[in-house]
This record gives structure tokens, C-alpha cells and sequence, in this order.
């Protein structure tokens, strides 16, 4: 039996995990949190990722857990609404298609309680070397005695740690696109009932939507940039950075960004795509945001996530546990898919792609091929 060990258990991560153990591999997930991560946006599975939740039996979970917008309104500076709609949402897209939105945190639920029973999960550790040789990988950890894999694949998102170890620096692979924003939740201050409201000023702007029964709203703001330098780590000098961005923004906005200041959920980063000319080199391969990250401005993360975790796992299962064919396979497959997927964040800026184009993208492979 090879033993994988993956990065990273958010989305990606369970979710190979999930079909690593299903086609005879032994899964360990290695995650830096001390327990699944809570907050964060809602997320969308659409098209070719309904697929592959329905192959794991659980759609009609994450059919329970979506989120229930009736729709939207867009409000200018001042807080007066322009223009509503019953038909679609930012965050989600048509309210009337087969797509579900949830949040992050219910769907890695869900994956988490679907495989903590076969998979080996070590919580509160990361990995800090990855030396290769002809019987497998040796890993360190931070905190946990070092161990040899078979493989190891880094789902460990935008800042990937193990795409720096494996194949350098995140400078050579991120593209900014121009735009910094932060989630974080706070008190449904606005009495919301599953309607979102949207609000862009300038430069800046923001989305609130109720969450878990409209008891909370979620709070996506941010503002448009160049690309600058800061510690991902420093939650406090972000908060700072989201409210000297957002200043000039009216209505609500103090209250948000005093709501701000005290979250214990805050997340902040640059939205940006991973591009890199090979995912995989020996015996790491890099999965979802690690590896194709296409923004959230795409809305196509967490599918390319679940899509691409099902491929990985099937072409390893197909080439008996070689890695060198499989790898190959999983490239081949994926890149045309990650590519379509990738130009959504970028067809419109400062708008959504259109229709055509995200049924075509989220569409675009074959889980039979």
C-alpha cells in the first residue's frame, strides 16, 4: 500500500484524500490550524464538481447546507439601492440552475466528517523539508517526528508551503490581479433574510449576505491595489491595511470596520492566480489553489478543488501508483479545464464573466475520460 501525505485540509485536501483511500492508498492530511477551519465565504460547486460530490455520495448533504438568497440589491455610495434582482446573486450566480452555494466552512465540514474515519488527520503541525530518494519521500515536520512517503501532494492553498519547498519561490508563479479584499463575520446588524447587498464606491467596496439561518452575515471587503508586501501572519497590521483601503467608503462601513477589528475569523489576502508551467516534479504534485489557483473572482475555486482531487486520485489508482504516469495523465487532463476556469477572473474586470462563459468553463473535462 503507498502511503500520500497531502497538505492542506480545507477543500482539496479531504477531498483526495476521500479517493485516495478509495482506491487502495493511505492518506495522511497534515494541517498547520488545530482543527478544521471555521468562517470564510461562501463557495460554489457547479457543474463537473456536482459530479464528483454526487460520486461521493454526498450531494444531497451539501444540497441540505446551501445557502437559501432569495437575491440581491447594488447600492450606490450613500447606501441607496439601484438596482435589486430575484434572479441571481454576486456570490452565487442564477438562484434558478443546479449549482450550490455553501459556505467553506460547511462543505469542509462535510468532507472531514466523510473521511476522519479512514484517513490519518495531524492537526497543529506543517511540513518544513521534503528530501527525495529512490524509496520515497522524507518528510520533517514542524513539530512531529519525520517520516518517509510515497508521495505528497501540497493542498495547502494560495501561499502553498509545499510549492515552496518543491518548486521555489511564490514570486515566479502569483499573479496579481489588482484587487485585496477580507472576509469576516459579524452580528446581522441589518436584519437581512437571505438577501445580499452590495455596495462599490471608487476604488473600494463591499458585500454583506446572512449566514446559519440569518443569524450572522458575512462581510466581504476590500479595495483595489497594486500588489504590495506584508506578513501573512500579521491578522492586525491587514485589519489596518482593510481600513485605510476602505476609508473613504460611506454608509455602514464604520460599523463594518469596527466589526472588523474585533473578528476572530478575519481573512485577509490579494486576489490572485497561480500559473505555473508544471504541477508536479519527482514525487510532489500540487492540487487546487496550490497549484491553479484562478481567484475567487472566478468563482470556480473549490470546483477546480474537488475536480481536480477526484483526476489526481483516479490517474494513481489507473497507473498502479506510478507517480511519473499518473502525474502526467493528471496534467494532461486538467490543464485545458484549469485554463477556461483561470480566464473567468479575467474576462470582465471589474464585472462577472459572462454566462456562456462560465457554463462552457465549469463544464470543460470529463470525469470518464
Amino acid at each position: 500500500m503507498k502511503h500520500v501525505l497531502v497538505s492542506g485540509a480545507s477543500v482539496a485536501g479531504p477531498a483526495l484524500a476521500y479517493w485516495l483511500h478509495r482506491r487502495g492508498f493511505a492518506p495522511t492530511v497534515v494541517e498547520r490550524a488545530p482543527a478544521p477551519r471555521l468562517g470564510g465565504q461562501a463557495v460554489d460547486v457547479r457543474g463537473v464538481a456536482l459530479g464528483v460530490v454526487g460520486r461521493m455520495n454526498l450531494l444531497a448533504e451539501i444540497r441540505q447546507a446551501r445557502t437559501r438568497m432569495r437575491g440581491m440589491s447594488m447600492l450606490d455610495g450613500d447606501g441607496n439601492e439601484i438596482m435589486r434582482s430575484t434572479e441571481e446573486t454576486v456570490s452565487g450566480g442564477r438562484l434558478d440552475g443546479d449549482d450550490v452555494e455553501l459556505l467553506r466552512e460547511d462543505l469542509t465540514r462535510l468532507l472531514y466528517e466523510r473521511t476522519r474515519d479512514d484517513v490519518e488527520y495531524v492537526f497543529g503541525d506543517s511540513i518544513t523539508t521534503i528530501d527525495e530518494d529512490e524509496h520515497g519521500a522524507r518528510v520533517v515536520f514542524e513539530h512531529g517526528e519525520s517520516r518517509t512517503f510515497d508521495l505528497v501532494v501540497g493542498a495547502d492553498g494560495l501561499h502553498s508551503n509545499v510549492r515552496g519547498l518543491a518548486f521555489g519561490a511564490e514570486r515566479r508563479f502569483i499573479h496579481h490581479l489588482g484587487t485585496h479584499l477580507a472576509i469576516f463575520s459579524m452580528e446581522n446588524f441589518l436584519n437581512l433574510d437571505n438577501w445580499q447587498v452590495w455596495l462599490r464606491d471608487g476604488n473600494a467596496g463591499f458585500g454583506i449576505y446572512p449566514v446559519k439561518d440569518n443569524t450572522e452575515i458575512r462581510v466581504t471587503i476590500g479595495f483595489e491595489s497594486p500588489s504590495f508586501d506584508y506578513d501573512h501572519r500579521d491578522i492586525e497590521r491587514q485589519k489596518g491595511l482593510v481600513a485605510d483601503g476602505c476609508a473613504g467608503l460611506r454608509w455602514e462601513t464604520p460599523r463594518l470596520l469596527k466589526a472588523m477589528a474585533e473578528a476572530p475569523d478575519f481573512y485577509f489576502d490579494s486576489m490572485a492566480q497561480i500559473r505555473m508551467d508544471r504541477w508536479t516534479k519527482g514525487r510532489v504534485a500540487l492540487l487546487g489553489d496550490a497549484g491553479y489557483c484562478a481567484s475567487p473572482l472566478s468563482g470556480q475555486g473549490t470546483s477546480l478543488a474537488l475536480v481536480g482531487a477526484y483526476v489526481l486520485a483516479e490517474e494513481l489508482g489507473r497507473a498502479g501508483g506510478d507517480h511519473s504516469i499518473a502525474f502526467a495523465r493528471y496534467e494532461e487532463r486538467m490543464r485545458p479545464y484549469v485554463g477556461l476556469n483561470q480566464a473567468l477572473a479575467t474576462e470582465n474586470p471589474g464585472g462577472p464573466a459572462s454566462t456562456e462563459s462560465v457554463e462552457h468553463a465549469k463544464n470543460g473535462i470529463s470525469l470518464d475520460a
